[in-house]
């Protein structure tokens, strides 16, 4: 029988950052497997009966191995067990979260991501800054067109198409996989994978209002 994985995004560290999700995933729990970072009164909203594991790694410290981590979901998912991998931050983000996905792909148990505040937006909002702004006519095209580097476009179904135009010519491959994402997390929610040469006619032929 096997269980479920849900990595669960703790925050940077303040517990009223949590999502509700987050939240719900913690308290029916049956195992938690958490990072330092994630730990202290976060851990408060996890169920009491839960097998709460620490598998942080700091540096300088003693720490688990990442292929001890990996095994230890696949091993209490394998159970069939709720288990929530309690990550801080973002689980996305500089979280090595693609490594577990691995393991548990390899031994085809299902998982869900839930998403969470990562430092980077935490750190802009207490600093009182903005994390993004309209593209200015100074965009160093060049190092956006980076084929190993991921860039995000906000609110761009309109604008893309001469964006891709100048990056093509900035030397980023046609070819370039790229995702749309409409109402992300909405019952509307679409995911679709196209390249960034193909990208501008896919989304002039969107019909759809879908942020």
């Amino acid at each position: 029988m096997s269980g479920f994985v849900s990595f669960v995004s703790s925050g940077p560290g303040d517990p009223e950052l949590l999502t509700v999700k987050a939240v719900k995933r913690l308290e029916t729990a049956d195992a938690v497997l958490f990072d330092d970072l994630s730990a202290g009164p976060i851990l408060t909203h996890a169920n009491p009966e839960a097998d709460l594991v620490g598998v942080g790694k700091r540096a300088g410290r003693p720490s688990p191995k990442q292929d001890h981590v990996s095994q230890l979901l696949v091993d209490y998912a394998k159970s069939g067990l709720k288990v929530v991998r309690l990550k801080s931050g973002d689980s996305g983000v500089f979280g090595r979260l693609e490594e577990e996905i691995a393991a548990l792909r390899g031994a085809n148990i299902p998982f869900e991501i839930v998403p969470g505040v990562t430092a980077a937006s935490a750190a802009a909002a207490a600093a009182n800054i903005p994390l993004t702004r309209r593209l200015p006519d100074s965009l160093n095209m060049a190092a956006l067109a980076d084929p190993d580097a991921t860039t995000v476009v906000y609110m761009g179904k309109r604008t893309f198409a001469a964006l891709a135009e100048k990056l093509i010519e900035a030397g980023l491959p046609p070819e370039t996989h790229a995702l749309v994402a409409l109402g992300v997390s909405t019952p509307q929610q679409e995911l679709s994978c196209h390249t960034v040469g193909e990208l501008p006619q896919v989304l002039r032929q969107m019909q759809t209002t879908a942020p």
